[in-house]
């Protein structure tokens, strides 16, 4: 079970796939296109390490993101295939701070990833990222990552802005090793972009990024 110092991964699939928007996570400050300042982690070192993974389930957008405006992703894990994600080795405590972010709570006050672990999932609050998952384990250490508790299907689908797309399709790029094209394939497959944006569209967007 992952205690204060204990290592996790914790996994992204939407803008914290970007490692400068994630960094503003861990040592606090907005991202370029972001309008929200983030605290930052108590502890401000730098992940461990990074690895590309896909977590079961798919990625949708809904709902709207203050920070980007337009759509936000979030994780389905009832959907069929494997979503591309980025993971980052880091403190237990780290994760609860970056989760605390997440659901605009101050860290510190963030959530035990215990409480995941114990069962595969914990529904912490009624918010869009309050649901912790425990998507595996990478090389003994456990995989987590934060969505919302109900799925695509309780949604109304919400195109993504411009912004929104190119800092998860950079982010997505970088740890996949994937072209503009296949990322602008696959983002504008994701309900809520699909039938707003095509392949094309967001491929245009990274390139001139």
């Amino acid at each position: 079970m992952a205690a204060g110092g204990d290592l996790v991964w914790y996994a992204s699939y939407g803008a914290n796939t970007d490692r400068g928007r994630f960094s503003c996570y861990v040592s606090g400050g907005a991202p370029p296109g972001g309008t929200r300042e983030n605290p930052g982690c108590r502890n401000r070192t730098p992940p461990r390490a990074e690895a590309a993974v896909w977590l079961a389930g798919g990625v949708h957008f809904g709902l709207e993101s203050p920070m980007w405006g337009g759509g936000l992703a979030m994780l389905d894990p009832g959907l069929p295939g494997a979503a591309p994600a980025r993971a980052y080795l880091v403190t237990a405590e780290q994760f609860a701070d970056i989760a605390a972010q997440e659901m605009y709570r101050s860290p510190g006050d963030g959530p035990d990833p215990r409480a995941a672990l114990r069962t595969g999932r914990a529904v912490l609050g009624p918010g869009r990222y309050e649901t912790l998952l425990y998507c595996g384990d990478i090389a003994g250490r456990p995989v987590l990552t934060f969505t919302a508790h109900w799925g695509a299907a309780d949604t109304e689908p919400t195109a993504p802005s411009a912004g929104y797309l190119a800092v998860i399709g950079s982010g997505l790029e970088a740890a996949h090793r994937w072209g503009p094209r296949r990322t602008g394939d696959y983002l504008a497959s994701r309900p809520g972009a699909a039938g707003r944006w095509t392949g094309g569209d967001v491929a245009a967007l990274l390139a001139a990024g």
